[in-house]
């Protein structure tokens, strides 16, 4: 058994993965910032407790004693959220704050879900430099997780074997299929999707055997 370490379990994607990794009977730490709203969880037999992401005095106390770690934490839920609250920092604070907090306790293995906004088009260029594919107001957003993932990139001397597990713009609630294509650093086609579930298979699949080390993939289904 495996013991695994959700931030942000209690959004659409961090529960999915919660609950794949339950379901193959590994123990699981969700990390929330209110647990009395996630009463649901601690009746499947997760571990709530509060934390923050970006905290890194937290990490190593909440992380210690785990195998892997998986960051679903996203600041930002939809345009109509604005941008006025949005730290631009907040994925690059919350990286140093994984890597260092792990390292200090020696979880070994990170996976962070990523955005598809800065996987490259046929061009070569990110997605988010055109106005045509991507939404020009919440550009914001995708520079802020462009940043985290510079910042991994970054930290090449880490003790933390990180991945960003990048899923399509058409990320959907369906069925689990198991089901997954792992591709690299290119944008998949525009019809390309993928349902929480079978995120949340990639996911534990890299906690469990590890296939792409320090490095940003993208997943599809198949």
């Amino acid at each position: 058994m495996t013991g695994i370490v959700v931030y942000g379990a209690g959004g659409r994607a961090g529960r999915a993965v919660t609950a794949e990794a339950r379901g193959r009977g590994h123990r699981v730490t969700a990390v929330v910032r209110d647990p009395a709203r996630y009463g649901d969880l601690e009746a499947e037999g997760v571990r709530v407790v509060r934390g923050d992401v970006t905290d890194r005095s937290t990490v190593p106390a909440i992380v210690g004693g785990h195998d892997g770690v998986v960051h679903a934490v996203s600041p930002f839920s939809g345009p109509e959220q604005g941008f006025a609250g949005l730290d631009p920092e907040f994925f690059v604070t919350a990286a140093d704050a994984l890597l260092d907090g792990m390292a200090a306790v020696s979880v070994p293995r990170l996976v962070v879900i990523g955005l598809f906004a800065n996987l490259n088009d046929a061009s070569g260029r990110p997605v988010m430099d055109d106005p045509a594919a991507f939404p020009p107001e919440i550009r914001p957003f995708a520079a802020a997780h462009t940043a985290g993932l510079d910042r991994l990139r970054e930290r090449d001397g880490t003790a933390v074997d990180w991945l960003v597990l990048t899923p399509p713009a058409r990320l959907e609630q369906a069925e689990r299929t198991g089901r997954y294509t792992v591709g690299g650093e290119a944008a998949p086609p525009a019809d390309a999707h993928l349902s929480y579930a079978d995120l949340a298979v990639a996911i534990v699949d890299e906690i469990e055997t590890p296939r792409h080390h320090r490095t940003r993939v993208s997943v599809t289904t198949r």
